[in-house]
């Protein structure tokens, strides 16, 4: 998100280095995604094709945020009305709202995983609690927006990472506790490595929202352009959330008979 205005070449150099560093990110995730893919077809298993939808919104979010560092490079910034209908789509990927938009689909799809895995059945006002704490949050980030810089909308876009980072935690703390929970009440080690590997996928996926939003923190107290070490360090705990998901549960999972 843009909590500052892009004046000048230093602030441009950064968004270049963002966009190196999210092409690595994305090329490995990319790489990480086909073998899920992949996984999936050999055994197409239900629950490795809702993780399979999970990761892939989760790549998708990246390359969109991938996306709004090579528009910064290219400066289509200065060039695109943002009140135009291009320049609507336009800027809320360059603010990193489709990206979020993304992360409560893959959020919304995780659980469902957990409920897959962990419930019999969906709890009928969780569900609903679900359902509609997080349509606003994607109505929000999508839709809720002021591409004039300003504190308006540093506060809009305060308050859309704010709403995302509860959904997500919402998720993936209930996820986490229940992966802990069941990891200690089963023997097999497949089993144990399964469950031990998701609690660890529900942490990293919670780290990169709180790493996001340490950076953002910087950005307002500090007034820079952002990009601390608390950015790198978001994109990537989702690698290794993906990766402790695949050779943890995926790739068993995909091996194992029924």
């Amino acid at each position: 998100m843009l909590f500052f205005q892009i004046s000048g070449q230093e602030e441009r150099n950064l968004f270049f280095i963002g966009m190196i560093y999210e092409s690595f990110v994305f090329f490995i995730a990319l790489i990480l995604l086909t073998l899920v893919i992949l996984k999936y077809f050999e055994k197409r298993h239900e629950l490795t094709r809702i993780l399979m939808g999970v990761f892939f919104f989760y790549s998708l979010a990246i390359l969109f945020s991938l996306i709004s560092k090579i528009f910064v490079v290219l400066r289509l910034d200065l060039i695109i009305d943002p009140y135009s209908p291009l320049g609507w789509i336009f800027f809320r990927i360059l603010s990193f709202r489709v990206s979020e938009f993304l992360v409560c689909i893959a959020i919304f799809l995780s659980y469902i995983f957990k409920v897959k895995i962990f419930q019999d059945d969906y709890k009928q006002i969780q569900k609903y609690v679900v359902i509609i704490f997080g349509s606003f949050t994607a109505f929000y980030n999508l839709v809720i927006y002021e591409p004039k810089h300003g504190f308006t909308s540093v506060l809009l876009d305060a308050t859309a990472f704010l709403l995302t980072l509860i959904f997500m935690s919402m998720i993936y703390l209930a996820f986490m506790y229940r992966s802990i929970e069941a990891y200690r009440g089963v023997k097999e080690p497949v089993y144990r490595k399964a469950f031990l590997s998701l609690s660890l996928m529900a942490i990293c996926y919670m780290l990169i929202f709180l790493n996001f939003l340490i950076d953002r923190i910087f950005i307002l107290i500090f007034e820079i352009p952002g990009f601390t070490i608390f950015y790198y360090l978001a994109w990537a705990f989702a690698i290794i959330g993906i990766v402790c998901a695949y050779l943890g549960y995926i790739k068993p999972e995909a091996s194992r008979k029924e």
